[in-house]
């Protein structure tokens, strides 16, 4: 059985500070969901944030996570639904949003705080079914349009690795499943998870073979809560020991995942 971060404070206090296990408790609910809510942000198809399953039921990194912490610092949650992570960022940024997972890079660094990396993800391409594209190599070839999703680090990062294919920003997944349809993209780069995602929902579609970098996936909160970064580490830490985040991962059929490093 998971040692709660609720024990864990009562330990804590019971033997280092004479503060009594309700208020230290109550002290780590306050910091992390200032409210009296965590307000976790999401956004929809990516297993690393949000999916639903057959029955319509949702399962994701963040979202999961999210519920998980919610439960043991004793606190309601409100998930808060945006159409990209960019905007997620954003929220938390402005202090609108409490909690997510994301790809911890630097420029993101810069306006949320980072725990540990809680997870790594491969980065690779999508082709559509009858791609004439086959491999990397084929991709950097003038008329070539990448689709990317618009704010994301797909975005920042191509155009310095492509120099004569055309990046072209989509507001979201679903709209660049469309784009492939009306040939305003020919192939799409994010992380694998979102990739397999897609082609399940495109027939005969492709990801290729290899990788064009990692993600490492960290919880992001907003910036002056630093204090509760050893706590946040501690809970990733258990969630990886206990198998849940496993678990999470399987029950979000997320695929294209790497040991945290």
């Amino acid at each position: 059985m998971r040692t709660s971060l609720a024990r864990a404070a009562l330990l804590a206090a019971a033997i280092i500070s004479p503060v009594s296990a309700p208020a230290r408790a109550d002290g780590e609910a306050k910091l992390l969901a200032p409210s009296g809510t965590l307000r976790v942000g999401i956004y929809p198809g990516s297993p690393t944030s949000m999916v639903t399953d057959a029955a319509g039921k949702p399962h994701g990194l963040a979202y999961d996570l999210g519920g998980e912490l919610a439960k043991q610092l004793g606190v309601p949650i409100d998930y808060v639904k945006f159409q990209r992570v960019a905007d997620i960022v954003a929220a938390i940024h402005d202090g609108q949003v409490d909690f997510t997972v994301t790809n911890a890079t630097p420029a993101r660094a810069n306006d949320v705080s980072f725990t540990q990396p809680v997870l790594s993800i491969e980065l690779g391409f999508l082709v559509p079914m009858n791609s004439p594209i086959g491999k990397v190599e084929d991709i950097d070839k003038p008329g070539v349009k990448i689709g990317v999703t618009k704010g994301s680090t797909s975005e920042r990062t191509l155009p310095a690795k492509f120099k004569n294919a055309t990046i072209v920003p989509a507001e979201n997944v679903k709209v660049a499943i469309a784009m492939f349809g009306s040939s305003e993209i020919d192939l799409y780069a994010t992380n694998k998870p979102t990739l397999f995602e897609m082609s399940d929902q495109m027939p005969g579609s492709k990801i290729l073979d290899g990788n064009w970098g990692l993600e490492h996936l960290a919880i992001a909160i907003p910036k002056g809560r630093d204090a509760a970064l050893p706590l946040l580490n501690s809970f990733a830490a258990e969630e990886q020991s206990s198998g849940a985040l496993e678990t999470i991962q399987q029950q979000a059929g997320l695929r294209g995942a790497a040991k945290a490093h």
